[in-house]
């Protein structure tokens, strides 16, 4: 188990790189099983999420090398359909492998997939999606058998525009006979990403961004060479604990576009935030103002992996703030660990109302999850005196050493490990 040491009280200055998005990181290895050839990809971040799943992708058969940001896959030799029980267990995106597994291999073989316990996520829109392209599902004592030996091109429409769903669907569609159409679809950069990927790589795919995603089955795929977006979550984050901080920071390697509804919350509670095509510079004041409601919604709204950051900036706000959890029923765990460090909140099931306090004070404790154990990091940068912060490798999940992320802006940070 690691910790995180956080000392209070400095102000974040200066400017940072944004990372290598986690969230287009994973679905794009996914595809590149795909593709049955060599595989390059730069700007990889280095996080356990993605160490776990070329883990998953080693078992299967692939071979992978690494050399820095850039890992290469090799998966002409598959020689499994089988996604081993334990390693998928511990995160949730190992789901993105039904769609490509079974497109390669017309079989797939999983288990339910683990990740942060944030709430009901169940994959029932994954498979409603597999089964309308003509798969054959069965499902007994926890595991997942899926054959489709001659999938076909299909509508599919999607109850929620769910982002792994869409994703899924897209990556089985590549091998399906015909034309696939998914409506309702995740709107999200994300998938945007994997879509620029799968053409790169010989596929027809089109609409991404949009409602209406339209993938063409069938394609040469080739070997290429592709880069990871940059992480719009952990930018935000950073920008966020320049924010709480008190600060003046500056992201570059981001969009602004991909960030529109972090930046209006950021403005919104007395935060001066000016972009370039590039680059998003912040200016906070001595003290936040209150939001007095925020509501986290599908792309283009807030994203539900800001809520608990933000959370953390509203606990030192000067008034009360109200935030409404429409993605997640169970995201707000970094709330009672907020109160040991002297905030005052009170959850009423998905929504929370939060008096902003003067002070926050260094404590003992714990991440409950990955965005929430961020949102305690960046308390801590407020808090007076020190904060530890427990079971800091969920957090290693989706950030790249955070904590090396935030001293290079002036914190105080270290890592122990247990």
């Amino acid at each position: 188990m690691s910790i995180l040491i956080v000392r209070g009280g400095t102000k974040l200055e200066g400017e940072i790189c944004a990372q290598g998005s986690k969230n287009a990181a994973l679905p794009i290895l996914a595809a590149s099983l795909l593709c049955g050839r060599t595989v390059r990809l730069t700007n990889v971040p280095r996080l356990s999420d993605v160490a776990n799943m070329t883990a998953i992708l080693c078992q299967l058969g692939c071979v992978i090398q690494q050399d820095g940001d850039a890992l290469t896959i090799d998966s002409s030799r598959l020689t499994t359909c089988v996604l081993p029980e334990r390693l998928s267990k511990e995160m949730r995106s190992s789901i993105f492998l039904l769609g490509s597994v079974l497109g390669r291999l017309k079989e797939a073989v999983a288990t339910y997939p683990g990740g942060c316990e944030i709430g009901n996520r169940p994959i029932d829109l994954h498979l409603q999606g597999l089964k309308r392209l003509g798969a054959e599902i069965h499902e007994d004592g926890g595991r997942i058998r899926i054959k489709g030996g001659r999938l076909k091109g299909a509508v599919v429409q999607l109850d929620y525009p769910s982002v792994g769903a869409t994703e899924n669907v897209m990556l089985a569609a590549c091998s399906a006979h015909g034309e696939t159409v998914v409506q309702n679809a995740a709107r999200e950069p994300e998938i945007v990403a994997l879509q620029d990927f799968l053409n790169a790589a010989g596929y027809h795919v089109n609409g991404a961004g949009t409602s209406t995603v339209v993938i063409r089955g069938g394609g040469t795929p080739h070997e290429l060479e592709y880069r990871i977006m940059p992480d719009r979550i952990a930018a935000g984050t950073l920008l966020t604990a320049g924010a709480i901080s008190g600060g003046n920071v500056r992201v570059t390697g981001i969009s602004p576009d991909m960030l529109s509804a972090v930046v209006d919350k950021l403005v919104a509670t007395g935060c001066k935030v000016s972009s370039e095509p590039d680059s998003i510079a912040l200016i906070a004041p001595e003290r936040p103002k209150e939001l007095e409601r925020m509501d986290t919604l599908p792309y283009p709204g807030l994203p539900t992996d800001m809520q608990a950051q933000f959370f953390s900036l509203c606990q030192v706000a000067d008034g009360t703030s109200v935030i409404v959890e429409n993605v997640f029923e169970n995201r707000f765990k970094h709330a009672q660990e907020l109160r040991i460090m002297g905030g005052k909140n009170v959850i009423y099931g998905r929504t929370a109302v939060i008096r902003g306090v003067d002070k926050l004070f260094g404590a003992k404790v714990t991440a409950r999850d990955l965005r929430g154990g961020a949102a305690l990091v960046l308390a801590g940068l407020r808090a007076e005196g020190v904060t530890v912060v427990e079971q800091a490798e969920i957090i290693d999940r989706g950030y790249e050493a955070l904590e090396e992320q935030l001293n290079s802006l002036g914190a105080s940070i270290e890592r122990k490990d247990n």
